[in-house]
């Protein structure tokens, strides 16, 4: 016996259990008012179920949580969106998430009962218990997106839209899953309130209350298992959907470099005058001027520590100066980080093709470095030299004028360093070539 069937057959004889001992309690207690048991509860159920009046109560029930959770969700998550690219938003929604989240549900029940009608109660209860978690949950995800990857997606000019799904997604799955577990039963429980209190026409909350001063206990059970089962089914239903976005892999958008052209061959196109960049009291560089032409490769050489990686955070514009004034003469650049930098769960032609939007061509520079058979395997299942050589692949094929290269080599064997070279000799005829290597 496996061990599926096993956890199975145990989870199944603890929920028999459990019936079996309600039952019981109920024969014990011995009166219909204060506990029905198991089976009196299901006849209840089994007698409404079987009427068209049910179906159009559930209906009802349904499209109004729904359409309030679903306002919340999109509310919540644009919220989020706006509040993660712009602070001062965060700043201002902050205050007003919080009281609303802390706001008791009876309370709004009370005030929305006052300034519409009953038929809208339970939109507006679920959309203010849905808002808040979704807002949290997603400003949370958005904040845990990796700063590196999307410093990499910054210098290589990656669009939005591959942004998003390749980026911030995976970065949002942990936060919305759980934040979708929560607001989905949270705005069952409280439309449900919100429909006892406002007891609209065809509500499941108008069938409660009907049970309860009818003194239908079993009835109340009834309506609370159809409550637990319909917000079971919603969660899976849209954790299903959730997780088949998250599983999806869009066609890669390409780079728009409108207005872009190749910088002439030998023209000068990267100028450095006077440039000091400091941390604390370490001074990394000091008073560096350069100025560079097209078509030239240049190595540095220069010590650990010696600053070779602030250069190019700083050409890159990843970092502001001290003092001092970079040019780039309308030049783009592309760059291979001391770091690979590449979305891990995804495969070498996806990483490559995120970036230039094209799996045709990221196969063209992928084929000179890394063997076909690895190129569809997820980059966590890829040896440290293998994803060096993609993120070099991905650095060299994108359209640039100046190529920055951060330790190119590292990882690599003598044949594959070898292989690398030229591979890069090959891609950057005509480009400033800005190389940091100890070799």
């Amino acid at each position: 016996m496996s061990d599926s069937v096993r956890k199975i057959i145990r989870k199944s004889l603890i929920i028999l259990g459990w019936l079996l001992l309600w039952q019981l309690l109920s024969l014990w207690v011995d009166n219909q008012i204060l506990l029905v048991g198991p089976v009196t509860t299901l006849a209840a159920l089994v007698q409404r179920v079987v009427t068209l009046a049910f179906w159009k109560t559930v209906w009802f029930s349904f499209l109004r949580i729904g359409a309030g959770f679903l306002l919340g969700f999109f509310a919540g998550f644009l919220l989020a969106a706006l509040s993660a690219r712009f602070q001062i938003l965060e700043e201002i929604f902050s205050p007003f998430m919080t009281l609303v989240k802390a706001v008791p549900v009876a309370s709004f029940v009370v005030l929305f009962l006052i300034w519409w009608h009953s038929q809208v109660l339970a939109v507006a209860i679920s959309f203010c218990v849905v808002l808040p978690q979704i807002y949290i949950s997603t400003l949370q995800g958005l904040k845990s997106a990796d700063k590196e990857l999307l410093e990499m997606a910054r210098v290589l000019r990656m669009p939005l839209w591959n942004r998003c799904f390749y980026i911030y997604r995976p970065a949002l799955n942990p936060f919305l899953t759980a934040g979708l577990r929560i607001a989905v039963g949270m705005s069952w429980k409280s439309g449900v309130a919100a429909e006892v209190i406002g007891t609209p026409d065809f509500s499941i909350g108008e069938g409660l209350y009907m049970a309860k001063i009818t003194l239908d206990t079993a009835g109340i059970l009834a309506w609370s298992a159809v409550i637990i089962l319909l917000s079971i089914l919603c969660e899976k239903l849209l954790l299903k959907l959730w997780d088949g976005l998250m599983a999806w892999e869009p066609p890669c958008r390409t780079v728009k470099e409108s207005g872009y052209t190749r910088i002439d061959a030998q023209a000068r196109i990267l100028t450095i005058k006077h440039l000091s960049k400091s941390y604390g009291s370490n001074e990394v560089l000091k008073d560096f001027s350069a100025s560079y032409a097209s078509g030239e490769t240049i190595r540095f050489t220069w010590p650990s520590g010696g600053g070779k990686t602030t250069l190019f955070r700083l050409i890159a514009g990843l970092e502001p100066a001290d003092a001092g004034q970079i040019d780039l003469h309308g030049s783009r650049l592309t760059m291979l980080f001391q770091e690979s930098r590449l979305c891990m769960d995804y495969d070498a032609l996806t990483n490559v093709s995120m970036v230039i939007g094209s799996r045709a061509r990221a196969a063209e520079f992928l084929k000179d470095l890394l063997s076909e058979e690895d190129w569809r395997k997820p980059c966590s299942e890829l040896s440290g030299g293998m994803c060096r050589r993609v993120a070099l692949a991905r650095a060299l094929a994108l359209p640039a004028d100046i190529l920055i290269l951060d330790e190119p080599f590292t990882g690599l064997d003598e044949k594959n360093r070898q292989n690398a070279a030229a591979c890069i000799e090959k891609h950057s005829v005509g480009k400033l070539v800005l190389m940091a290597t100890h070799i």
